[in-house]
This record gives C-alpha cells, sequence and structure tokens, in this order.
C-alpha cells in the first residue's frame, strides 16, 4: 500500500504529465453546474455538454425548471441515457431548491443531499467546482486509480476510498487530486487499455508492473 508520502508523489507526477485540469463539464451558474453533474451519471461529459445550452436557456432558474413537467424536461435531454429517470430528479430537485433553499444552490453536503438525485459524490463535485470548498468527490476513475496504485485495498469501498485519500493528502489539494485523478483515468489509466509500458507512475504501480510482465 502506498502511504502518505507516496500518494501525494502520485499526484505530483500526473500534476507534471497534465498540468492543466478541472471538470470538462460547462455551466455558468451553480444551479446549472449542478444539474449537469446530475445528468453526467452514466454517460458522458461530451453528451452533456452537447444538450445543456439549450437546456439551460430554457430552464434559467429553479423556479423555471420546477414550473416544467417532466415530459417537458425530457424533450430537452433525451439524447442521453436514463433521461427519464433524470428528469424526474431534475424537477424534484428544483422543486427542493425552490421550497426549501429560497432557489439557491446549497453549500454544505447534508443540504445538497437532501435534494433529490444528488448523492455524495455529486454533492462534493458542487462544494469543490462551484464554492471551492475542499472536497473529493470519488467516481469510476478515481475508484480505479486509487485501487491499481494501492493507494487503497481492491475491496474498498467509495467511501472507504474518499476517506483514504482524504487521510493522506493535504486538504489543500483535494480538488486538484480529484481532477488529476480524472484525467489520468480517462488518457493514461484507462479500464481496458492502460498505458503502462510508458507511464511514469510505473515503478510504484505493482498491478502496472505485472501487466508489463505479462505482455513481455
Amino acid at each position: 500500500m502506498l502511504n502518505s508520502e507516496q500518494t501525494l508523489q502520485a499526484i505530483q507526477i500526473m500534476g507534471d504529465m497534465y498540468p492543466t485540469t478541472g471538470s470538462s463539464l460547462v455551466a455558468d451558474t451553480p444551479f446549472h453546474f449542478l444539474l449537469a453533474v446530475m445528468l453526467s451519471a452514466q454517460t458522458t461529459d461530451k453528451a452533456v455538454n452537447m444538450l445543456t445550452p439549450a437546456f439551460f436557456k430554457q430552464y434559467p432558474t429553479p423556479k423555471s425548471l420546477a414550473a416544467a413537467s417532466e415530459l417537458e424536461i425530457q424533450k430537452y435531454i433525451k439524447t442521453i441515457g436514463l433521461y427519464r429517470n433524470k428528469a424526474k430528479y431534475l424537477h424534484e430537485c428544483a422543486q427542493s431548491l425552490v421550497d426549501r433553499f429560497a432557489g439557491e444552490v446549497p453549500r454544505t453536503r447534508n443540504e445538497l443531499m437532501q435534494l433529490q438525485g444528488v448523492g455524495r459524490k455529486t454533492a462534493n463535485v458542487v462544494l469543490a467546482e462551484c464554492f471551492g470548498i475542499p472536497a473529493l468527490a470519488v467516481d469510476t476513475h478515481v475508484s480505479r486509480i486509487a485501487r491499481r496504485l494501492a493507494i487503497v485495498p481492491k475491496s474498498a469501498t467509495v467511501s472507504q476510498i474518499e476517506a483514504v485519500l482524504m487521510n493522506k493528502l493535504p486538504k489543500e489539494i483535494w480538488i486538484t487530486a480529484h481532477h488529476r485523478m480524472i484525467t489520468w483515468g480517462r488518457e493514461q489509466c484507462s479500464a481496458r487499455a492502460p498505458k503502462c509500458r510508458d507511464c511514469p507512475l510505473l515503478f510504484m504501480c505493482n498491478e502496472g508492473q505485472k501487466r508489463q510482465k505479462v505482455n513481455v
């Protein structure tokens, strides 16, 4: 298992290779960013960004979205998977924002998770991206990288991965670490075809070393 110093070193090496990282979702307000994150579940950010301009224009505020029907919402998001369920959650989320938070996106994890369709990962992303509040969201890329590098045990749950990363990394780089691990997972250490041969983290990655031996 990588210790805290080694984990920080890994994140720094990721940054050396990909110095500019950040969310690829495009939104103009915290409300729209929240919707974009909710829409991105089990689909790509690219697919979300293709539909959100028209969607955001039609529904600029929580009040306007809350006043729409689920069928009306579906028309704008039907190009992505699970659009019926997502329309339901988006509508209920907007209604909660209007009824409980005066139409403002809350700035605490507990309050965000009271919104329909918002889990811990989504709440963490919104806190970090919209308000600069240290949080470490764990998605499929972060989970995969943390396990492959043995930052966490292979059997670690999402909540355990978050806890370990938060413990091993300084709080001030949680947001940066999240961005770098996502970029690393997309560009360098993908699920099916990780680029182990030329990976600058190979020296500390037992799984990558094993893969290389198999491929020799």
